[in-house]
This record gives structure tokens, sequence and C-alpha cells, in this order.
């Protein structure tokens, strides 16, 4: 009994108009607002992208004592603000005539850009790769991430290693707002508690990051003969259950953070000191 829905002989279809699939006219039969998640990922996504590219290339209003933004941090060129005690290591000295934030952007931007969570977020957000589910795809034919440039996706876990590494500068830097603005240790200022959740978040993101997950139980035949990697494994398994939400509130923390010292350098803004 002919259903209307058998496999269609037009010849040189692809994708899900092939012959081998069921041939439904409609596009897809959800009826919900499906399109309203990828444009909100889309829209956030391209909210950061304008703001992070603005406060790189500013070279500007980046450093007021005792705060770093973390898109300047660490600093690896001469052409940096000198900051007291701060991450300055001049690397690249004073022929680098750009603005510095670009020799350190590249490593958080690698680390998020491979993430599988946010390659699930741009691939829907801005290719519709598929847009959502049960919403096919509309190009034309599949090849993942086996040809270039997507390939170089399988480099997340190289990336992690230098989150890490960031992270850890980032968590200096945190450590650093606990003085005054004259340097002085056991003081607190409002921009400290933005540093302080800043940096928590941070490193949600970067240990519930599924390489970080692998490295720590992953290849293990037997959990019960590695039982202290086993509970670093489950604690961070349960981290990777919110590791989208992580990468969001991380996402944006760490950008309100850079808003917030730049709000200080450019004298928009007093930081109230708590003590």
């Amino acid at each position: 009994m002919a259903t209307g829905t058998e496999p269609s002989s037009a010849t040189g279809a692809t994708g899900v108009h092939s012959a081998a699939r069921a041939a439904i006219p409609a596009r897809h039969l959800r009826t919900d607002r499906w399109w309203l998640a990828p444009a909100a990922t889309a829209a956030g996504l391209l909210a950061f992208i304008v703001y992070s590219t603005w406060r790189a290339f500013a070279n500007a209003d980046y450093y007021h004592a005792p705060y770093v933004s973390p898109f300047y941090s660490p600093c690896l060129a001469e052409n940096c603000h000198t900051m007291r005690g701060g991450p300055n290591w001049e690397i690249f000295g004073s022929w680098w005539g750009l603005s510095p934030a670009l020799l350190i952007l590249i490593f958080p931007l690698g680390f998020r850009l491979t993430c599988y969570y946010y390659r699930k977020a741009y691939y829907r957000g801005f290719w519709a790769s598929p847009p959502a589910c049960a919403v096919a795809e509309p190009h034309k034919k599949y090849t993942g991430e086996t040809r270039f440039p997507l390939i170089l996706q399988n480099i997340h876990r190289y990336f992690f290693y230098f989150a890490v590494l960031v992270a850890g500068v980032l968590t200096y830097d945190t450590a650093l707002t606990f003085r005054d603005e004259h340097y002085h240790w056991g003081h607190m200022g409002l921009g400290s508690l933005v540093f302080l959740v800043n940096i928590v978040l941070i490193w949600a993101y970067t240990v519930s990051c599924h390489s970080c997950r692998h490295i720590v139980g992953g290849r293990l035949r037997h959990f019960s003969k590695h039982p202290v990697r086993y509970r670093l494994w489950g604690w961070i398994g349960r981290l990777n259950e919110r590791h989208m939400l992580l990468a969001w509130s991380s996402l944006i923390s760490v950008a309100l953070a850079d808003f917030y010292v730049f709000l200080l350098a450019s004298g928009a803004f007093e930081d109230p000191r708590f003590f």
C-alpha cells in the first residue's frame, strides 16, 4: 500500500532527498519555533565576536592598577603597559607593533573554537549544519570534519594545554586584584569579585572539557586499579554535563571582566573598595 513516503526515484538527488531516504515533501515536520535556539546562539556568538575584536585591536584602556584585562594577559610584547608584579613577559620585544592582545587571544580562542560544544553551536547557528534536530540542513553533501579546514578541529586536545596555562596566568591576575591602586596587599574592590567569579567560571569550563575528561580517565582498562583517577573522572563528568552552561557563563564573564577594566581605565567608573 502506498504511503506517500516511498523512496524517491529522482536521479542526482543528495542528502535527505536521496533515493535511499523517505520521500517526504515537507522540509521538516516540526511545528514549534525551532529556529529560535540557533538564532539566539548566532546572535550571542556574533555579539561576543564584535566586542572582542574591538577590544583586541583597541590596544588601550586595558590596565588600571591593580586590574589587567583578561584579553591582554599575559603581556608578551614591549608595547604593553607596565604592570607592577603582573605577567609582563616581553618575549616578542619591540618589533611587535600591533595590539599585544593579538599574541595571546589565539590560545583561548583556539580552545573555544575547537570545543565540542562550540562546534555544535556555530555549526547550527551560522552554517545551519543542521539548523536544529529533525530539520534537514540545506547543504547538498556532508563531509564532516574529514577535510581542510575542519579537520583542524582535531587539535582541540592541544589547545587544552595552552588553555590551562592561560587560566593559570588569569588566576595569578586574580590574586593581584587583592591589592589597592598603590599595590599594597590586603585590599579588595568590586573588581576583585568580578575577577574571582570570572576565574572560577574559566576553570570550571576548562576542566569540564571533553579532552580533560579523557586525560584524567581515558584509556584505563580497570577503574578499580586507579581509584583516584576514577574519582576525578567522575567529578569532571558531572561538570561535563553542564559544559554548555559553563561555556556561555565563562564567555560572558570574561567579556564583563574586560569591560570592567575598560570602564576603570577610561575614567568612566571608580572601583568601589570594600577594605
